[in-house]
């Protein structure tokens, strides 16, 4: 039998999957490392973390795994996002990365409209210019620490860096390339109109590979460190979420993902690079061949209902909040919720509008809540659905993974108010599993992606729309919708008020 290891490198922690020809998952590991909060805004990691404990969860799952490790063919990875790492002309790390998830780049972000134009830019890079992209934190570093950016011979982001340190070698390949606000997306090359507005050499941009491809096999000092034998085929691997959609399958026209965690994501896949959105919602290469995905956010999915958890059922599990939601009709008896606890992003990219809950009467009871947060939260997530339907896009099936996942009313309800058939898979391993699978297609186990996800993933069960409770939600749906612009002037006459 033969093997390949997925690697999840995410913002807490570094995941590792064995997985067989089969796409059996025979061992996995995780191993956490900090973030570095140095001001309010700040979010950083040290690249030598995400080295040291990949190597201490290899080591583990070697010592763990029955057969040969001369059996294990290839590896591959997917990362967090748009994470900058700066290397010096030894590749040397000369600070701690910046993250996706710091926000002290809003000036830069406004420079970059300003220079290029909002059309342009999109025109280029299919999506706007937001703090958490890595353009935005080259040109702080440019602007802020200029001696250290005179330094910087290339960059990459934060699976790129532990790449180089299994292999010795420096790629990005396109669906981590396209989060950079540098990559002409259509075209799949860097922009050197976008270099040259911002005064950097375009050599600061490393080589481009696909997410499939090999990139070399293991140095002899990272085998005698990990237990991985020098034989092992390196392949680029992809974005977390691009690595997402190959392990769910999203690998044609009609698949769509949902994946409900402590932010939620809309994912579907794009045949081309044709498609105007306008910025409304992110463009992205994928990691499957020749191909590319646009992607909806919001911000508090999970966290939502992990607040109102906190807040009005500390003592109790989910399961506990949420056990007679079933009595309770679709649309919570004219209760709505609004998930914006911590701001919004699809389609609203506003950091000051708050959460709402809008038609309490006194015949609700916490059942009725429970519900709402349900509802509201799925309805945010239908904006991004409905921006893609409104271009055109088919969408018939959405695989759900994450938390909403684990509760069978929820998926019902995403059945009603997207519309479309829910499938809940046999076996969830996200990223990880995305990454394996290209690993077992670069190492020519399978003739395409899509060949490899019929033999790796299974369907677990399907839900498909009421009819009933469908028309219910299309309607109220309607009034969410007006929700955002009634409430925002009052949230900016709130905000004073917050401590």
């Amino acid at each position: 039998m033969k093997y390949v290891i997925g690697v999840d490198l995410g913002t807490s922690a570094v995941k590792l999957l064995l997985v067989d020809r089969e796409g059996k998952t025979v061992g996995s590991v995780s191993k956490s490392y900090p973030l570095i909060h140095e001001k309010t805004g700040y979010s950083e990691q040290d690249p030598a973390q995400w080295v040291e404990q990949t190597t201490a969860g290899l080591l583990d799952l070697l010592k763990e795994f029955d057969g040969k490790t001369e059996d294990i063919e290839g590896i591959s990875f997917s990362g967090q996002m748009h994470g900058l790492v700066l290397l010096d002309d030894h590749n040397e790390v000369l600070r701690p990365a910046i993250l996706w998830n710091d926000t002290r780049t809003t000036a830069q972000c406004r420079r970059i409209v300003d220079t290029i134009g909002q059309e342009r830019l999109l025109a280029i890079t299919k999506n706007p210019a937001l703090e958490g992209f890595t353009l935005p934190k080259i040109l702080w570093v440019q602007e802020h620490e200029p001696e250290i950016f005179k330094q910087a011979k290339t960059f990459v982001l934060p699976k790129d860096y532990l790449r180089y340190k299994l292999t010795g070698n420096l790629h990005m390949d396109y669906s981590d390339a396209a989060g950079t606000l540098l990559l002409d997306i259509a075209s799949k090359r860097w922009s050197n109109d976008i270099c040259e507005a911002f005064d950097i050499n375009p050599d600061l941009c490393p080589p481009l590979v696909a997410s499939y491809e090999e990139t070399g096999t293991v140095t002899p000092e990272f085998a005698l460190a990990s237990g991985l034998p020098e034989s092992v085929r390196v392949f680029a691997g992809g974005a977390d979420n691009a690595c997402g959609a190959v392990g769910a399958g999203i690998l044609e026209e009609g698949k769509t993902l949902c994946s409900i965690g402590t932010s939620g994501v809309v994912l579907s896949y794009e045949g081309s690079a044709n498609k105007d959105f306008e910025g409304k919602v992110h463009y992205f290469n994928h990691a499957a061949p020749d191909a590319y995905y646009t992607m909806g956010v919001t911000l508090a999915a999970g966290y939502s209902l992990t607040w109102f958890k906190n807040v009005f059922a500390a003592d109790e599990s989910f399961d506990e909040l949420l056990v007679d939601i079933h009595s309770v009709p679709a649309g919570s008896g004219g209760l709505l919720f609004t998930p914006y606890v911590v701001g919004e992003r699809t389609p609203h990219a506003d950091a000051a509008i708050r959460a709402s809950f809008i038609g309490m009467d006194s015949s609700h009871e916490r059942k009725h809540f429970a519900r709402a947060v349900l509802e509201g939260i799925t309805f945010s997530l239908n904006e991004s659905i409905a921006i893609f339907r409104e271009q055109g896009k088919r969408i018939d099936t959405i695989v759900s993974i994450g938390g909403g996942a684990q509760n069978e009313e929820w998926l019902q309800m995403q059945a009603d108010i997207f519309n479309a058939d829910i499938v809940r898979m046999n076996s969830e391993q996200g990223p990880g599993m995305g990454a394996a699978m290209l690993a077992a297609y670069g190492c020519g186990w399978f003739d395409s992606l899509t060949e490899c996800a019929e033999a790796f993933l299974k369907e677990d069960k399907r839900f498909r729309p009421d009819e009933k409770n469908a028309a219910v939600y299309s309607e109220l749906f309607e009034v969410y919708q007006d929700v955002y612009g009634q409430t925002r002037t009052l949230n900016d006459r709130l905000a004073g008020f917050r401590k």
